[in-house]
């Protein structure tokens, strides 16, 4: 057996569409090694099927500018991904703060007035809760640590990127105060639509914009108010209507769980279900929410998800959903179909974590761009039929 990890320039790959779709002409993926000694490790890698690309990381905070002087990029994160004229593009989300200070903690938030800003304030002051490096405290009041925005990056080869001659895209108005994050980009037609986190001192909610150039964004505004995140767009419509994958949360009834949710114009939604609960003693026991766009497969409807445990582990995995009643959930991983092993997704700004909003399918591969440890953006390769034949 192979254990070397997969080099994207061993992947044989042809293009004949006119829609610059690719195929892969071989479906056959390695195993990935991993060096860290212990038998529970190596039980675990011997589950988890990502074939993650030698080259990983793909993409560093050192490998950006920051947007604007004075601030750092902490981390990247997350990307949507999506082709357009006949490329391979992914749209990061991009965390900045000021350079910090011995003793202090400062970070940025978009004001009334829409400029920038930036909040200073004493480590030794009591009021003062830093024990997530995400969010933190102060008198009672949440702040984010870091101001995200989302910048594309393009490339011939889905391997190596640069930054797009494109507008980068930042918050509008007091519901995104706080940055936008983590977005899913969903091609319907000829039109994409971009779906992500809005965040500000009003709670987290799902944004919208969309565009049919990349150059001209029209801004729909906040489509599903907040505790609201983790939304995917069905790319097909089903018997006439729109559907979507989104995740509210309650903090004393009920959880953090997969809703479905249908529309008549992917602007007004309604008809709420719940699709996929958290699971006590399971690696999704705390929470979960869905990746990028659902996969239209034979069996049905394929949406890798990410779930996590108390310990805040984050890894993936995957519901089938039916063809014509995707409300209706047919199988569910039972096993994570990737985990957090390599080095890279253990360690950084926030470790122990994999997280997908983005791919690319071409035939029986899956090619998924994820974020790692909140720190880096990387990518791992799937069969598809591989991952259906683990549900139950």
């Amino acid at each position: 057996m192979d254990t070397r990890p997969v080099s994207w320039h061993g992947l044989l790959i042809h293009n004949n569409r006119t829609d610059g779709a690719t195929h892969a002409t071989s479906t056959r993926f390695p195993q990935t090694h991993y060096s860290a000694g212990s038998e529970l490790t190596r039980d675990l890698a011997m589950k988890d099927l990502a074939q993650r690309l030698a080259e990983n990381p793909l993409l560093r905070p050192a490998d950006l500018r920051p947007s604007t002087s004075g601030m750092k990029i902490e981390c990247l994160l997350n990307p949507g991904a999506f082709r357009f004229q006949d490329r391979t593009w992914l749209l990061l989300r991009v965390a900045e703060r000021p350079e910090q200070k011995p003793g202090k903690i400062s970070f940025p938030i978009f004001g009334d007035d829409g400029q920038l800003r930036v909040i200073e304030f004493d480590q030794s002051d009591p009021k003062l809760d830093l024990s997530d490096p995400r969010v933190l405290r102060y008198d009672g009041v949440h702040y984010l640590t870091t101001l995200s925005h989302l910048r594309l990056m393009e490339s011939a080869d889905g391997l190596r990127f640069r930054e797009a001659s494109r507008p980068a895209l930042f918050g509008q108005g007091a519901l995104e105060a706080y940055g936008i994050e983590d977005c899913r980009v969903a091609q319907v037609g000829s039109t994409y639509y971009l779906t992500f986190t809005a965040v500000s001192r009003n709670g987290v909610g799902v944004g919208l914009r969309s565009t049919r150039d990349w150059l001209q964004m029209t801004t729909h505004g906040m489509i599903l108010p907040p505790h609201n995140k983790d939304c995917a767009l069905f790319e097909h419509p089903i018997q006439g209507r729109y559907f979507a994958l989104h995740r509210p949360s309650s903090p004393d009834l009920g959880g953090n769980y997969i809703w479905m949710a249908e529309s008549p114009d992917l602007l007004h939604w309604g008809n709420h279900r719940c699709l996929a609960h958290t699971r006590p003693g399971m690696w999704d026991s705390a929470r979960v929410g869905a990746g990028a766009s659902p996969i239209l497969t034979p069996e049905g409807w394929l949406e890798v998800y990410h779930g996590a445990n108390e310990q805040k582990r984050y890894c993936l995995g995957a519901l089938l959903l039916d063809r014509e009643r995707p409300w209706k959930v047919l199988a569910r991983s039972q096993d994570p179909i990737m985990e957090p092993l390599a080095d890279y997704e253990q360690k950084g700004f926030f470790g122990n974590v994999v997280f997908t909003n983005g791919h690319l399918v071409d035939g029986d591969r899956l090619t998924l761009y994820y974020g790692a440890s909140d720190s880096v953006i990387c990518a791992a390769l799937f069969s598809i039929r591989q991952i259906l034949e683990t549900l139950d």
